[in-house]
């Protein structure tokens, strides 16, 4: 089956920056377009390599839903299925999420809010604080910075990034008649084999099947 087509199936990657990285909303919505592309709706993209259409595999193809589920996909449809389709996706996530990892723990000279914030600070250092009169006067919570913020996003990327993985594997897993043939148990051991066969122009191709 003839799944090069099926690579403009893929969400775009952004132009990685840190602009993008801080504009926390665009890099959600890039996570979320790329997530719902692909692992929300594998079941009816892994419905349509049943019956591939003459132009190859595509997620707008997945309309029709009538196919017993209980099948199993030949191993070299999901072989490139996997390799041409489900791993470039995910490997691109990682490298979104991977860059603005960097960018969170890099130093942030252009941080618009970071004057206010260090007025803040000073202006707590100078109160005159008496916890007799105010037992909360103490307390003082700063602002966080823009890549404190970014940090906290990406942590919570990277959970549902592992849920999400871990839900797409088995239902792979279920529907190829096993998983060992595309890398392994788990998803991560099989992403890492892609990402060295990648490397080293090994790949699996749907012209050897």
């Amino acid at each position: 089956m003839d799944t090069s087509s099926a690579r403009g199936a893929v969400a775009t990657p952004p132009r990685l920056t840190p602009q993008f990285c801080f504009s926390t909303s665009a890099l959600k919505d890039f996570l979320r377009l790329s997530r719902s592309t692909i692992d929300d709706s594998i079941t009816q993209n892994l419905n349509a390599l049943h019956t591939p259409s003459r132009d190859g595999f595509s997620p707008s193809s997945t309309t029709q839903r009538n196919i017993n589920l209980k099948r199993t996909l030949p191993t070299a449809v999901c072989q490139s299925f996997t390799s041409n389709i489900l791993f470039p996706s995910w490997q691109s996530r990682s490298d979104v999420i991977n860059y603005c990892a960097s960018v969170a723990t890099s130093d942030d000279p252009n941080d618009p809010d970071s004057l206010s914030r260090l007025a803040e600070s000073e202006a707590y250092r100078e109160k005159v604080i008496d916890e007799r009169l105010d037992p909360y006067s103490g307390r003082w919570f700063p602002k966080e910075s823009r890549s404190e913020i970014l940090a906290g996003v990406l942590r919570n990327e990277r959970m549902v990034e592992d849920i999400i993985r871990d839900r797409t594997w088995r239902i792979v897993g279920e529907r190829c008649g096993g998983l060992e043939d595309l890398g392994g148990q788990d998803w991560r051991d099989a992403l890492e084999k892609w990402r060295l066969e990648r490397a080293t122009g090994t790949l699996f191709s749907a012209t050897r099947a």
